[in-house]
């Protein structure tokens, strides 16, 4: 994964919606399964806001941003399935989402704004990578491998990342509270990734 470069003082900022067990650990397995050399420093996610260089000193106003978005917007259902590609705009296989996606193109939009303002390379397109990066035969494995995959999970927190020069951390969760309240699961059982803890 091509990252931006940090200046004096900067550090890489992430934020993304985390996935819980036990899709986390599968769409982990399925990108090391693919070869991607970032399987083991990039846990699965659907990113909010990309790698964006920003001031360490900013740490308390990036947050206080985060939080007053996440404040106006409610928790929601993400449902993934199949698999598609990028390419031939870039070499990449993931997980869509065949729900959610309004609810994370609105909680972008609102992000990339203040601290984290900056200009995107793409549309933005909410998914879940599983290989990046490899030769059109792992990419074409890869995409038939997830082509029957599913899963349904709740959102009620975002999450930010820092880059600490190897992998990705995730430092602090912001709960969605522009509706109703959140639990562990929804009343179908379905799995929440608000205590995520990435190790």
């Amino acid at each position: 994964m091509r990252l931006p470069e940090c200046g004096p003082g900067e550090r890489l900022v992430g934020v993304a919606v985390a996935l819980p067990e036990p899709y986390r650990g599968e769409l982990a397995a399925a990108r090391a399964r693919s070869g991607d050399p970032d399987a083991a420093h990039v846990h699965p996610h659907v990113t909010l806001v990309g790698p964006t260089p920003v001031p360490a000193s900013a740490s308390a106003v990036v947050d206080d941003h985060l939080r007053a978005v996440a404040a106006e917007h409610p928790p929601f259902e993400v449902h993934l399935r199949g698999a598609d590609t990028f390419r031939p705009v870039t070499p990449v296989v993931f997980v869509p989402l065949v729900r959610g996606a309004a609810e994370c193109t609105a909680l972008e939009r609102a992000l990339r704004a203040g601290p984290l303002a900056h200009e995107s390379r793409y549309p933005y397109h909410p998914h879940v990578t599983v290989a990046h990066e490899l030769d059109d035969a792992a990419l074409d494995a890869a995409q038939t491998a997830m082509d029957a995959y599913e899963a349904t999970f709740l959102v009620t927190h975002l999450h930010r990342y820092v880059h600490d020069g190897r992998a990705w951390r995730q430092e602090r969760a912001f709960a969605l509270r522009g509706g109703a309240a959140a639990g562990g699961t929804t009343a179908q059982g379905r799995p929440d990734a608000a205590a995520v803890r990435p190790t």
